[in-house]
């Protein structure tokens, strides 16, 4: 057994552990100088055990000693060799180099000597060019077999240590001709990764590195098979990586006459094949997954009566001795009861010691009585049936673990989808996430009574299917019900399954009524998933929180200016009767005078302001979008017109306002309320400076809660508009800003104040309570 491709190796005789400086690719024992060689990534060492136990009892451990190899035990200084060979007193290295396979001969110098071996002759193969399996990185990669054949009529072959076969004359003779025969010179035999098998006569002046017989694959073990352990191999034995078996033999030619000649017979076995060893007529070989059996004897008849010469594969003489994993093996060995004892190493580093029964070597599996054989094949038919069933329940758990591992991946991919550059709040369009809703405000009436509806519509704009146990959740909260912690908010869930790319899903709730208004209202959406449709209820409830997956979608804002519905010219569908600004209806009136405590309470007229530059407005609304043929209005209509219909957020109205081509509109506010918004340019004075002009817009209403509501609403249209501004934003730009978000901050808190205590507060008549921006 040969151990390689590791720096450290157990020397279990001396009871140490050498410590290599680089892999260690071959090993080659002298047993009787009682040394050591290594290939190494450097060149090859030489380890003297006489030197080497006094290294370990320098090291005085009580347990395995560590002995490191130094660069004084290097005796051959070449990289890139693979493979060792001892024939006599000459040391054989077979190394790759750019071109060709190099075989070196070194002659061993004594002890007393320096410890560099000197060459002393080499043999070389060049590379085949043309490979189209094996580059030379590959080649690199695989070891090469090194093999010593001697004559069985040679005097050097009475005792041959291991890697040395004795052959009979006659098929040594025909296979390595004449002059090696005379000569009595051992042949060495070089596997190469490529597929060739060459041999070289170590002892015959100008000997070349011939090549006997190409496999066409690695060549992974080579060896001679004899009919007892005592008689010389009459068959040389070559077996390949893909598991072709080349057996080279002596035959008589046939009727005709023709002498002898040598004949090479390929047979075909499963593959791959990890490692060999050829033990009489039998063949091991382990594949990894199995150890293998083949009785060459029966194969070999197998291949006369078939009539076929090359690549014969009977199935029925490889036997399988249920034995995995193993990457080495070693010389079998005979037991008193006949068993067959094989040494194997797994690829786990254990050494195993493998059994076989004595019927293999019988020329084959023993027979067995008919009855005996009709019970066996019922017992095979029965361990088929159940292997059969088991495989059946396996495949289709496989299959339902597929299935669910599919569903899982979506799953990832959808959050990862939706959470990436998620950043909170309302996302931009330029932002906008492949899975989203959008909103749309419309009013409706049922049983006489009128109510502001949101209808969702969830775009499913992803190459994603959202299947069985997604859910999307609205949730609609009041921002004049958030301080003190008691915010008013209402939570919505609608499951659904299997929406397909590009599909929506379009749903309706209610959002306010002229009794009850909670505008401005914050609407976010949001996706559960629930884990238990897909791992199952046990496996979802030992998830964290439950198997519920959430993932937010976007947030939008409804405000007074989604709500108001427009009366007279501007609106769609106009109506003769023309809202009075100055007077609320009789009820309301009523209602006004029984908060106030007056009688001046009813007729009270609440107005605000709001004031913008009006060369802001024409810069960042020139660009707006505009009908087909319809030109820029005037600044005020623009502003008006802007602010109604597309600084909408997000939220569009159903239906969609008509364009405003008047400065004067004419509303009903979410509480049935009138309401009269108006755009005017005026001049500002400014100290100092020439005077500019703005565009004012003013809110009048008889209800305060519709004036502070339509107040919030364009004071937060009128910071998105800043935030547009077409060019770089400039100090007085960015003060607007500031003091527009202050005006808003102050507009949520008179909101919050009254719809909290609803209780009128009357600015008094006639009193402007408007906020003016400065103008840039």
């Amino acid at each position: 057994m040969r151990l390689f491709n590791h720096p450290v190796l157990l020397i279990i005789h001396l009871q140490a552990v050498l410590i290599f400086p680089g892999p260690v690719r071959d090993l080659v024992v002298d047993e009787d100088e009682q040394i050591l060689y290594a290939a190494c990534c450097s060149g090859v060492y030489c380890i003297r055990f006489s030197s080497l136990s006094s290294r370990i009892q320098r090291a005085n451990s009580s347990t395995a000693p560590c002995v490191k190899v130094s660069s004084k035990d290097l005796v051959i200084r070449e990289d890139g060799v693979f493979a060792l060979l001892l024939v006599n007193s000459v040391l054989l290295s077979l190394r790759l180099t750019n071109a060709s396979w190099l075989l070196s001969r070194y002659k061993i110098a004594e002890a007393s000597q320096l410890t560099s071996y000197e060459t002393c002759g080499s043999f070389k193969v060049p590379l085949i060019s043309d490979s189209e399996d094996h580059s030379p990185d590959e080649l690199s990669e695989r070891r090469p077999v090194l093999f010593c054949v001697h004559s069985a009529d040679s005097p050097s072959s009475s005792s041959l240590p291991s890697g040395h076969i004795r052959l009979e004359p006659l098929l040594f003779k025909l296979l390595f001709g004449i002059d090696a025969a005379l000569a009595k010179s051992p042949v060495v035999i070089c596997g190469l990764p490529d597929g060739r098998l060459c041999f070289a006569a170590h002892r015959v002046p100008g000997s070349q590195l011939r090549v006997l017989h190409s496999l066409e694959q690695p060549v992974v073990f080579v060896g001679a098979s004899a009919g007892t352990r005592t008689d010389p191999a009459d068959r040389l034995v070559a077996l390949g990586e893909r598991g072709r078996v080349v057996l080279v033999a002596s035959r008589r030619g046939g009727p005709q006459g023709g002498g002898v000649r040598a004949t090479f017979t390929e047979l075909s076995v499963p593959g791959p094949v990890v490692c060999a060893f050829l033990h009489e007529r039998l063949l091991y070989y382990s594949t990894g997954s199995d150890l293998l059996v083949l009785h060459l004897a029966s194969a070999e008849a197998a291949n006369d009566e078939a009539g076929s010469p090359n690549k014969v594969s009977p199935p029925w003489n490889v036997i399988s001795l249920n034995v995995c994993r193993l990457i080495a093996l070693a010389r079998p060995a005979r037991t008193t009861e006949g068993k067959v004892e094989l040494l194997g190493l797994s690829c786990r580093g254990q050494l195993q010691r493998i059994s076989f029964p004595v019927g293999l070597h019988d020329g084959g599996p023993s027979q067995l009585p008919s009855s005996r054989a009709g019970r066996s094949i019922k017992d095979v038919l029965s361990a088929i049936g159940n292997v059969s069933e088991r495989a059946s329940v396996l495949k289709a758990s496989i299959k339902s673990r597929n299935q669910t591992l599919k569903r899982l991946n979506q799953v990832l991919n959808i959050i990862f989808l939706l959470s990436a550059g998620a950043d909170g709040g309302t996302l931009s369009p330029a932002r906008e996430k492949p899975i989203r809703c959008h909103a749309a405000i419309g009013w409706m009436t049922l049983l006489q009574k009128d109510s502001l509806n949101l209808n969702c519509i969830l775009d499913n704009a992803s190459s994603y299917i959202l299947e069985q146990g997604w859910t999307l959740n609205v949730s609609a909260s009041s921002l004049c019900d958030s301080t003190k912690g008691q915010s008013r908010s209402a939570h919505y869930s609608f499951p659904f399954q299997n929406l397909q790319p590009g599909e929506k899903l379009e749903i309706s709730l209610p959002l306010a009524t002229e009794e009850e208004s909670s505008l401005p209202c914050l609407v976010s959406f949001s996706l559960t998933l629930s884990l238990g449709w897909i791992l199952g209820a046990e496996e979802a409830a030992s998830q964290p929180d439950g198997g519920l997956v959430s993932l937010p979608l976007n947030t939008l804002l409804v405000d007074y200016l989604h709500a108001l519905r427009m009366v007279g010219p501007a609106g769609r569908n106009a109506t003769p009767q023309r809202y009075d600004v100055t007077a609320g209806d009789g009820v309301q009136a009523f209602l006004e005078r029984r908060r106030g405590g007056g009688s001046h309470a009813g007729s009270a007229r609440h107005s605000t302001s709001v004031k913008v530059s009006s060369q802001l407005v024409r810069d960042t609304l020139k660009n707006s979008e505009r009908r087909p043929g319809e030109t820029l209005p005037s600044v005020c209509v623009a502003l008006l017109d802007w602010l109604l219909r597309e600084g909408h957020g997000g939220v569009k109205m159903e239906g969609d306002k008509m364009a405003i081509k008047n400065s004067v509109v004419h509303a009903r506010a979410p509480n049935g309320g009138a309401v009269k918004l108006t755009a005017k340019e005026i001049k500002l004075a400014v100290e100092h400076e020439e005077s500019l002009a703005i565009v004012e817009v003013q809110v009048e209403s008889s209800s305060l809660e519709a004036v502070c509501g339509t107040h919030h609403a364009i004071l937060r249209r009128v910071q998105n508009l800043l935030q547009k501004a077409p060019e770089k934003p400039s100090a007085t730009i960015r003060m607007q800003s500031l003091r527009a978000r202050e005006a808003l901050l102050r507009a949520e808190e008179m909101l919050q104040r009254l719809h909290q205590s609803r209780v009128s507060c009357t600015f008094g008549e006639g009193v402007s309570t408007g906020k003016t921006l400065p103008s840039p």
